[in-house]
């Protein structure tokens, strides 16, 4: 894969580690590592869910920028592609993901904390797109991400400013779901993947597939996806598990097979 990005399963949760101090800056081979790691835990049947970390001082603090600076209009033209395909690689891991957050997540940092499921953020964390303060603008998918979560006008406040937003207005807009002490979040991230281990592998790829997509298109063709996938569901061994153990013991007391 590349010495800066390290991948470790323990209890059925992946952690994907950015290892490239002191910054986390996402040059090319970072992001081609990035995108190799989202592969191989979306395959490996020993993962359940995917937390990815930049370790206790920052997530990332954005693109190489002096890798960035060399870069001719016809380099960018090839490279863009690959520049989103990372970012697309983690959102389409088919299994939860959550964002571990210490210090800064900015730029190309913010968007892979975007294409996370969820985002777990230390008090001291900073978030943000700036951008624009290159002259430029999110090209990983931050300008479409950010504005699905949380909502056009916020989206271009924050990128039209270039601002940094401090954990706590983040979780205010939604940007972060939860806000820890900066030596709890990974803890706390792993706690909300733990939920996920043991589950019905199949419904909830599924689930996340239907949202994902569906928020993509108009109502009826999402409400079309969502009947496919919820009649799939049906041949599977976990639905005949989940159903059985309601009907004789209750819910909640089923042991899933991920099959």
């Amino acid at each position: 894969m590349s010495e800066l990005v390290s991948l470790e399963v323990d209890g059925g949760i992946a952690t994907i580690l950015l290892n490239r101090p002191p910054m986390n800056a996402l040059n090319a081979e970072i992001q081609a590592a990035l995108g190799a790691a989202a592969v191989e835990v979306g395959e490996r049947r020993d993962v359940s869910a995917v937390i990815l970390y930049g370790g206790e001082k920052v997530f990332a603090a954005g693109a190489d920028i002096k890798e960035m600076q060399r870069m001719s209009y016809t380099d960018m033209v090839d490279h863009a592609g690959t520049l989103q395909d990372f970012t697309r690689a983690i959102a389409r891991i088919p299994k939860p993901t959550v964002a571990a957050i210490t210090g800064y997540a900015l730029g190309g940092g913010c968007e892979v904390a975007l294409a996370c499921d969820f985002r777990v953020a230390a008090r001291n964390a900073k978030l943000g797109q700036p951008e624009i303060l290159l002259g430029i603008i999110p090209g990983a998918g931050g300008t479409q991400r950010l504005a699905r979560l949380v909502g056009p006008a916020k989206a271009k406040d924050l990128i039209f400013s270039g601002r940094f937003v401090a954990a706590d207005e983040a979780l205010a807009m939604g940007l972060v779901d939860e806000v820890v002490e900066a030596e709890d979040v990974y803890a706390a991230a792993r706690r909300r993947m733990e939920a996920y281990v043991g589950g019905p592998a199949y419904a909830l790829r599924a689930a996340k597939e239907v949202i994902d997509r569906g928020l993509g298109v108009d109502l009826d063709t999402a409400l079309d996806i969502e009947r496919a996938q919820f009649a799939a569901l049906f041949a599977t061994r976990d639905r005949e598990i989940g159903m059985t153990s309601f009907v004789e013991n209750g819910p909640g007391k089923a042991i899933f097979e991920g099959a």
